[in-house]
């Protein structure tokens, strides 16, 4: 698992466009600062905050295999909490497909790769820092109140995906009773969405978007982004 998680990181930093961009995002997920990332690695936080910023040229494949190791190392120290999570992540049969996203993507842009329809009040203005599509039903039977913030990922600012929707109004009640709000909220194949629903989003300030691509289609468009 810890091998997994290890990779994910690697992958994404290597891959990004902007990797500084992406380091930024782990080492914040890991709630480090850059001098706690610095000292680990025994360099100078000016060094974090340049790869960060982009003033230093990308790192290599030796020096990113360092800063993944020195956020895993900083994890196990502080008790493995992010180990924890990512595993519980992984195990959770309510999520369907998760991803966070190397560089975040502007919410128009992600609504129109799954073809979707945005039925609140609510520009889409924030950017997508990654996707949960989630079992509405097997959520309802398997995620307690701490579950639930298994599917923020590593930041609540992405998409909820919610399949097997008939209304709407369960995942919005749920959203609306909790602290942590996604920037939006998708509704897969809805057979109706209820105006109770649309409220809620307004009443949150949350874009209610619907999409009926295949669920097929879906996955494969969003692993696209």
């Amino acid at each position: 698992m810890k091998i997994e998680l290890k990779e994910k990181i690697a992958g994404e930093i290597s891959l990004s466009d902007e990797p500084g961009v992406t380091i930024r995002k782990w080492r914040e997920a890991f709630d480090l600062s850059q001098q706690e990332l610095a000292q680990e690695l025994g360099i100078s936080p000016s060094v974090i905050s340049d790869y960060e910023s982009g003033r230093r040229k990308s790192p290599g494949v030796a020096t990113v295999k360092k800063i993944v190791d020195a956020l895993i190392n900083l994890d196990e120290k502080a008790g493995g909490r992010i180990l924890k999570r990512y595993e519980s992540e992984r195990t959770n049969k309510a999520i369907l497909s998760m991803k966070e996203f190397p560089v975040p993507i502007q919410a128009e842009k992600f609504v129109a790769s799954i073809k979707g329809k945005n039925l609140s009040e609510n520009a889409l203005e924030s950017d997508v820092h990654g996707y949960t599509v989630i079992d509405s039903l097997k959520a309802i039977l398997s995620l307690d109140s701490s579950d639930y913030l298994k599917i923020y990922g590593w930041s609540s600012q992405r998409a909820l995906i919610f399949t097997g929707v008939k209304y709407g109004r369960s995942p919005m009640v749920a959203i609306r009773a909790h602290p942590l709000k996604p920037a939006m909220v998708v509704f897969h194949s809805p057979d109706r969405v209820d105006h109770l629903a649309i409220k809620l989003a307004n009443l949150e300030r949350i874009p209610l978007v619907v999409t009926d691509l295949s669920m097929q289609a879906l996955i494969s468009n969003l692993m696209a982004l």
